[in-house]
């Protein structure tokens, strides 16, 4: 009978241990060693590290265990018999990039990577697999996990344009998108509404070009704003009440990273192997560009300003000239730009360009004339192509919203798709690398509830909507799907002002997002994966991090 007891218990133990590994997103492989002791994490714990280029990693781990259960553990070369966490670099583990091992038992934990950014995704397992509180002791059961992602390009996005957010943060979202494997983040710098970098060779980009007199109140059309009309009209765009003045709250808005603070970023995500993938918009969205120095406008004689309303196409004018004066001095812009991003990509925007004034303008006009171009779309394409041009001489290669499609797609091109998945499918027949972004799904500005309690964009991107997506449209050969590079995760900024509410939106969509693009497919499991959730929000609790309790109510 006590036989029987002790094995009913044991089962039960194995079941609750089980249950604890709750890692997002999700390993490919994970198996715990049934009635083996964990591995105990205390002050005598030492990371062993013989591979000077795995040190960004165990610093990363030994400043997350002092930071959150003030453990300090000390860093060694040497490997003690028992009680260390081992750190190594071995390609030939897996036949994936960026694959780790983890096997944990009682006495060490050895993380083996194909590379240092497979060793840090390791890590990151690590954490997710300790107590997600202070009143447990530090322990990592013994387990073993053979793991590798699932696609190359794993990315989200922030909008620091529409509201500017400081560096300290900046590093706080990038640690964000590092506990979930997350691989890139595009950082969308300029836009109609402030530009945020500096640039020596013109500074009224930032004197003029990153402050803006005031902002709507609440959504657009904002407080005030209700009866101004935009008609859409074939060589214009007409505005009623023609002198119609757009109502703000009055309040100075602005800012701006230096080269400097760049740089620490760009270090910063970079030793959690992260890649930076600035923006720079053109030909449109270039309103913060045109207050600064309004020559490069198709209406160089007008007074421009920094916008203060949102949703700018069709409404004002905010295209650059495609004139060679504009093309140096995006040249020069890029220039600096490409000096402080080590990316090999470069996302100059593309999109939302709207072409009547370019049709109103006679030297657009006598432009296209002269370069035998039919239409404003095949403008905007040559606009993109001789940009391209230049990024390619440079040893980069251009990023573009899915606009870049329009009069004919760049030769070398990545297509970041964002209106549904037809610019992503179109790229990938054209034998291009498309990343998918789709609005309705990634755009995490968008509530995450049907009736949301604050300030969102339009139509919301429910959890389960956004795990269920599947990256790789069905209508691709397997040929055409290897262009599909991966997916993205957009956060834009109108109606996000602060960091807690960035926290918000942001999590757990990204938790989703991280496992559509890291698990593979047939491991997907949306109820399994609200299980794993509620571990997570534990450590988000211990993180410090703002999220929706509705979802601790089911």
């Amino acid at each position: 009978m006590r036989k029987i007891i002790f094995l009913f218990l044991t089962l039960i133990s194995l079941k609750v241990s089980a249950q604890e590994i709750n890692i997002i997103p999700q390993p490919a492989y994970q198996q715990t060693a049934s009635g083996k002791k964990p591995f105990v994490i205390d002050s005598k714990t030492q990371i062993v590290v013989i591979d000077s280029t795995l040190a960004p990693t165990a610093d990363f781990l030994s400043n997350y265990l002092q930071k959150y259960f003030n453990l300090k553990l000390n860093i060694t070369k040497v490997t003690p018999n028992k009680n260390f966490i081992a750190l190594i670099s071995n390609t030939r583990i897996s036949e994936f990039e960026d694959a780790y091992n983890l096997i944990a038992s009682d006495r060490n934990i050895t993380i083996t990577g194909t590379s240092a950014a497979g060793v840090f995704y390791g890590i990151q397992s690590v954490i997710q697999l300790l107590p997600a509180d202070l009143n447990n002791k530090l322990t990592v059961p013994s387990i073993t996990i053979i793991d590798h992602p699932r696609f190359a390009y794993r990315g989200m996005h922030l909008d620091v344009s529409r509201h500017f957010f400081g560096v300290d943060f900046v590093k706080q979202y990038i640690d964000y998108l590092a506990l979930h494997k997350m691989n890139y983040f595009h950082w969308h710098l300029t836009d109609d509404h402030g530009w945020r970098i500096e640039i020596k060779k013109y500074p009224k980009l930032t004197e003029i070009g990153a402050w803006r007199n005031g902002s709507i109140i609440g959504l657009w059309p904002g407080k005030g704003n209700e009866n101004i009309k935009y008609q859409v009209l074939p060589n214009e765009i007409k505005i009623t009440p023609k002198d119609a003045v757009i109502k703000t709250d009055g309040i100075r808005h602005g800012g701006f990273y230096t080269q400097e603070q760049i740089k620490e970023v760009v270090e910063y995500a970079a030793k959690r192997y992260i890649t930076i993938i600035p923006e720079i918009e053109m030909p449109a969205h270039s309103i913060a560009l045109l207050a600064a120095y309004p020559e490069l406008g198709t209406e160089p004689d007008k007074k421009y300003t920094v916008a203060e309303t949102w949703g700018m196409m069709n409404k004002y004018n905010n295209v650059l000239q495609v004139s060679d004066t504009t093309f140096k001095f995006l040249e020069n812009v890029l220039t600096e730009v490409m000096n402080l991003f080590p990316s090999p990509y470069i996302h100059i925007g593309g999109d939302e360009a709207s072409k009547v004034w370019w049709k109103q303008s006679a030297v657009s006009q006598q432009i296209m004339k002269a370069k035998g171009l039919k239409n404003e779309s095949e403008l905007q394409s040559y606009f993109i192509r001789r940009m391209e041009k230049f990024v390619n001489s440079k040893g980069k290669t251009i990023i573009g919203w899915n606009e870049i499609l329009q009069g004919g797609l760049a030769p070398n091109a990545v297509v970041m798709s964002w209106q549904g998945e037809k610019g992503g499918i179109e790229a990938a027949k054209q034998n291009h690398k498309a990343i998918m972004t789709p609005e309705n799904k990634f755009y995490f500005n968008h509530g995450q509830f049907v009736k949301e309690d604050s300030l969102t964009a339009s139509t919301p991107s429910l959890l389960a909507d956004v795990y269920n997506y599947e990256p790789i449209p069905a209508e691709l050969s397997a040929r055409q799907a290897e262009y599909i590079w991966g997916a993205q995760g957009c956060l834009w900024s109108e109606y996000i002002t602060n960091p807690a509410k960035v926290q918000y939106q942001l999590f757990p969509r990204l938790d989703a997002l991280s496992e559509i693009l890291w698990s593979p497919k047939e491991k997907r499991n949306y109820p399994d994966f609200r299980k794993r959730l509620m571990t997570q929000f534990k450590r988000y609790d211990l993180m410090g991090i703002t999220y929706s309790k509705r979802y601790l109510e089911n």
